[in-house]
């Protein structure tokens, strides 16, 4: 007698793989421009938890300047002092306007203006190195 074999329907994790491939080289390319803007940045995970044990990319200068998220849709570049940030070339275009932060979303086949975006970087750097304390003198 003949079993019938079952037959899986195709899975979609080659879909997911896919989409995280233009998010993973969307959040390098980020990663480079924010070095380009800044030498002396640092980078750093942080918020690691189960669902996300890698954590969220964090790169400070003074300060956090920005995270980078990754999204089913979206690549989400969070500035942590956004909202005192000027912002001519209209960069900021996530849906959440708070009191503080400011975000930019990429969706996969954007283009990020790449040196309105260095701009950005080099602001949020000054901005905190301008709030930085004075050392004491010993």
């Amino acid at each position: 007698m003949k079993k019938a074999v079952k037959k899986s329907a195709p899975t979609k994790k080659a879909a997911p793989k896919a989409a995280a491939d233009w998010r993973r080289a969307t959040l390098a390319r980020v990663r480079g421009l924010i070095e380009e803007a800044d030498p002396e940045v640092t980078e750093e995970a942080k918020w690691k938890k189960a669902g996300n044990p890698a954590g969220v990319p964090t790169w400070s200068h003074d300060g956090i300047i920005c995270t980078g998220e990754t999204y089913k849709d979206k690549v989400k570049l969070t500035f942590a002092q956004g909202a005192k940030l000027k912002d001519p070339a209209k960069l900021f275009n996530a849906a959440d306007t708070g009191a503080t932060r400011r975000a930019i979303d990429i969706i996969e086949g954007a283009k990020l203006n790449e040196t309105a975006f260095k701009a950005l970087i080099k602001a949020a750097v000054a901005l905190n190195t301008a709030k930085k304390p004075a050392k004491k003198k010993a």
